[in-house]
């Protein structure tokens, strides 16, 4: 399976790669409001413990794993034991499903980057993005027809992840990520420069940055910290085990995890620094509060934001607005672009059949089931979809990577493997972090599930959840059995049988 496997022809293009793939536009619309609203500052202090903890030590684990067998999730966990290839199927889906929707919010953001050049949002950005832009609708369970202005930018997104994907890994994957990356540090950093010299950017800076210590005893805090680890890194999903695989023999494990880890917390610091400022800006001009102004997700970018251009002086307000919404395409197109692969690597080794072939199966499935995103009903299942995949799928399967792999097998072979590769070795700490990981994420899904039946996220009803979160998760779960089940190619069985990975204690 290995010989004839697509190589990264440098550490440099695995590296952008990786850090193409764990920045996302989490780090832009996420981490900032999350850091502001667990403690500022002091947030950084768990954030960081996360990171040592959990972060790289699992980035390690994936990155070794992956270059060890040269096989995606599916085949690395059937190399385990063959009753663990449905996990890799399991974390497999997830990323199927996070497809979906991702391209659609790359298509919004190239949209907006239209948009801002006349500002075209006019006074009222919020009621342009939900009845003029998206037009939704009143019910999530009326989805209201094809939303015609989505359809020609989405079709744009998936053309560009099928030409990138088609070309391979040294072509496509490695060659884009030299493109998208450093445009991506480019406009953030003008965003940065033109915030931090507005009034009121310290403001918002002081907003994100200023510690509250008494946050650290909250437990939920710590949790958000491990949170955003998890959700930013693209840890536990197949991924990572995806473009691990591709590594030449002699790559460096440790090292590539820490400078993949690093990279990622950088951009989100950044990207912190560069949205508070001209929030600090907006809050200075309306003469409110940073808190009054400052939001996550979906509202910060297309709606907070573009009120935020509007209040900004001159040309400057069109080239920060063209240029973060440009922000938004290119790291959205990273991800997807990261997103896809690991599902299209599954089905080529699995089934043995050509990068296209494999391709262009998944984008038959993927790409109608995107249109229902791009519905008028489309953001209530957007919203749905991904707290369900990334709040419960991506968490339920780490636990279960992380318990197998931590407490049920020799963890010391893989970290043996992943020293004598690299420049400098982890201690026996690492094996401690990836069983500490494992309960943490329990605790964390423990206390999720409580809060979820004391209150259902977002006001939606159980009915709304069933449908679009709990059905998500049951065609994951599904899904994973059935692709199991099929019988692979003599070639994939023939490499499991081969050099099994680790032993069981």
């Amino acid at each position: 399976m290995s010989k004839n496997r697509s190589e990264w022809s440098s550490r440099t293009g695995f590296v952008l790669a990786a850090i193409g793939s764990a920045v996302g536009l989490g780090n832009i619309w996420r981490f900032p409001y999350t850091a502001a609203s667990n403690g500022g500052g002091a947030f950084l202090i768990p954030y960081l413990v996360a990171l040592l903890t959990a972060g790289i030590p699992i980035l390690i684990l994936e990155f070794a794993m992956g270059h060890r067998v040269k096989l995606s999730a599916p085949g690395a966990f059937k190399k385990l034991n063959k009753k663990y290839e449905v996990l890799g199927w399991f974390q497999t889906l997830i990323t199927f499903f996070i497809s979906t929707y991702y391209v659609v919010i790359a298509a919004w953001a190239m949209s907006y980057a239209a948009f801002a050049l006349k500002k075209a949002w006019g006074q009222d950005p919020e009621g342009f993005l939900f009845n003029n832009y998206l037009q939704l609708t009143d019910s999530p369970l009326h989805l209201g027809g094809i939303n015609t202005k989505i359809l020609i930018p989405l079709l744009i997104v998936w053309g560009i992840n099928y030409i990138v994907l088609k070309l391979g890994i040294k072509d496509g994957l490695e060659k884009a990520n030299k493109i998208f990356m450093p445009l991506l540090v480019i406009s953030l950093l003008i965003i940065v420069v033109r915030g931090v010299t507005l009034p009121g950017a310290v403001d918002g800076l002081q907003y994100f940055f200023q510690p509250d210590f008494s946050k650290l005893s909250d437990p939920k805090v710590w949790l958000a910290a491990y949170g955003q680890i998890f959700y930013s890194l693209s840890i536990c999903f197949s991924i990572m085990l995806a473009y691990s695989s591709y590594l030449p023999e002699d790559s460096d494990i440790v090292n590539n995890a820490f400078i993949t880890a690093l990279g990622n917390c950088s951009f989100s610091l950044i990207s912190g620094i560069g949205v508070f400022s001209i929030l600090g800006y907006m809050a200075y001009s309306q003469g409110v509060g940073v808190a009054e102004v400052s939001s996550a997700g979906v509202g910060l970018a297309f709606v907070v934001f573009p009120k935020a251009i509007n209040a900004l002086p001159g040309i400057s307000s069109t080239i920060v607005g063209v240029t973060f919404f440009m922000s938004l395409i290119f790291a959205g197109l990273s991800s997807t672009i990261s997103i896809m692969e690991p599902i299209t690597a599954a089905i080529s080794d699995k089934f043995n059949v050509t990068r296209k072939q494999a391709l262009v199966r998944f984008i038959a499935l993927a790409a109608p089931l995107s249109l229902i995103v791009a519905t008028k009903g489309g953001l209530y299942v957007l919203d749905v979809v991904d707290y369900s995949t990334n709040q419960y799928g991506i968490i339920i399967a780490g636990i279960i990577e992380l318990v197998i792999l931590g407490w049920f097998f020799n963890t010391e072979s893989i970290r043996e493997y992943a020293n004598n590769l690299s420049d400098f070795g982890v201690g026996k700490w690492w094996t401690i972090c990836i069983r500490i990981a494992s309960i943490i994420l329990s605790v964390m899904l423990i206390l999720k599930i409580v809060n979820e039946v004391k209150s259902p996220y977002g006001g939606y009803s159980w009915t709304v959840l069933g449908i679009y979160g709990v059905g998500v998760m049951a065609a994951m779960i599904i899904g994973a059995f059935v692709l199991t089940a099929k019988k692979g190619s003599q070639k994939f069985e023939e490499s499991i049988a081969t050099d099994p990975l680790g032993r069981e204690i």
